[in-house]
């Protein structure tokens, strides 16, 4: 990381419901990431368990907890900003979870928590979803540093509410943080779009890594984890394997976009009536 620039990877990986399987997987995926240069390292929703609904409650752990302990720890290793995904926040067999990213800084300390505020209760095209059945939803904006660029978190399903982004975005938000497990049916016409969307209307990068592949349920996830330059292109993404989209995210170039299209001084709130 050099001045106002900043190089990230969004993690894409096929999580199962084998918890210690998939803390192997991500660290070889972060140690891979932070050997091609990124500075901030970023993990997908429900990274350490995924695929099983049934298994969810019995993986849950506390924040602090063994989890952030290790991602922690490789954070401190690496010398990198590492945002934790999303994992199963809770007591071990707790009637509600939260569905919470964490992020770490280089000195391994956790810096920011945020809880998932948006639920996935939808009937998609191949099945019904209802994430509130085990998900209890946050309530809590939050944006964290990350080194030179302020980072916004969110997860998933979030991405879908814009007011959430503009609410980030007003805070200082530069990087857009979208750890996600969309579904192949959704993701196929909706994730590309609503992440460049998110992008422009912010004038802000996208960091949003995915899970992929079919899970142990029999679902898919749609993966393509993405960088989104604010301007809407893409960056970098990856194809349908475990891996990592790398780019360097150049604040300074943003800091004179947002001079010289000034999209969020240009807002008009008195106008706006609710």
């Amino acid at each position: 990381m050099n001045g106002r620039e900043i190089t990230a990877a969004a993690i894409q990986m096929s999580s199962t419901p084998d918890k210690g399987e998939n803390l192997e997987t991500a660290e070889r995926l972060i140690r891979a990431a932070a050997a091609s240069g990124a500075g901030l390292v970023a993990l997908p929703e429900l990274w350490s368990c995924h695929g099983l609904e049934r298994v969810y409650r019995e993986n849950a752990e506390p924040i602090p907890g063994p989890t952030t302990e290790f991602l922690g720890a490789l954070a401190r290793e690496l010398g990198v900003y590492l945002l934790g995904g999303s994992i199963l926040e809770g007591e071990p067999g707790s009637d509600r979870l939260h569905n919470t990213s964490t992020f770490f800084g280089p000195d391994g300390e956790l810096a920011a928590v945020y809880r998932k505020i948006h639920l996935f209760d939808v009937k998609a095209p191949d099945r019904e979803y209802l994430e509130s059945k085990t998900i209890a939803p946050g309530a809590r904006v939050v944006t964290a540093k990350a080194g030179a660029a302020v980072l916004g978190l969110s997860v998933c399903y979030d991405v879908r509410f814009p007011e959430l982004y503009r609410l980030l975005a007003l805070r200082g938000a530069e990087v857009l943080a979208v750890p996600a497990a969309f579904t192949l049916q959704t993701g196929k016409d909706h994730w590309e779009l609503l992440l460049r969307a998110r992008a422009v209307e912010n004038q802000a990068f996208v960091v949003a890594p995915a899970q992929w592949g079919q899970k142990a349920d029999g679902r898919w996830t749609y993966g393509r984890s993405m960088i989104v330059h604010p301007w809407g292109t893409v960056l970098a993404q990856c194809p349908d394997r475990d891996g990592h989209a790398l780019a360097t995210l150049d604040l300074d170039y943003l800091d004179r976009f947002r001079d010289e299209f000034p999209a969020l001084r240009n807002r008009r709130p008195e106008a706006y009536d609710w």
